[in-house]
């Protein structure tokens, strides 16, 4: 079965920030391929710790693992920012799909 593209434009998008060596982030990502799973989404990662990430270590160097739930970008490449919704430290697949839910709504808007 193929996606259809009204189908694809509902998807949200995924940003997931972490750290190497980060038992709470590899616990995160587990958590997300469990809601893929059931629910594919966009999904780009982050090593908040890896050359050329400067903002986004300033936000999250400490924080980490941190996701981003965000309606699908209108431009490919557009990059995720604060103001998105943001589940921190452990969160569930429940959590997840509710922020995917919310960021959906925002679709019709």
């Amino acid at each position: 079965m193929r996606a259809t593209p009204s189908l694809l434009q509902r998807i949200c998008r995924i940003t997931f920030f972490y750290r190497q060596n980060c038992a709470l982030c590899d616990n995160a990502k587990q958590t997300l391929s469990n809601v893929w799973d059931k629910r594919p989404f966009h999904y780009t990662e982050i090593d908040v710790m890896s050359a050329g990430q400067q903002k986004w270590k300033d936000v999250y160097e400490f924080d980490t693992p941190v996701i981003h739930v965000e309606k699908n970008p209108a431009k490919e490449g557009q990059e995720t920012t604060t103001a998105a919704r943001k589940l921190m430290h452990r969160f569930k697949e429940d959590q997840v799909e509710a922020l995917m839910d919310e960021a959906e709504k925002d679709l019709g808007q």
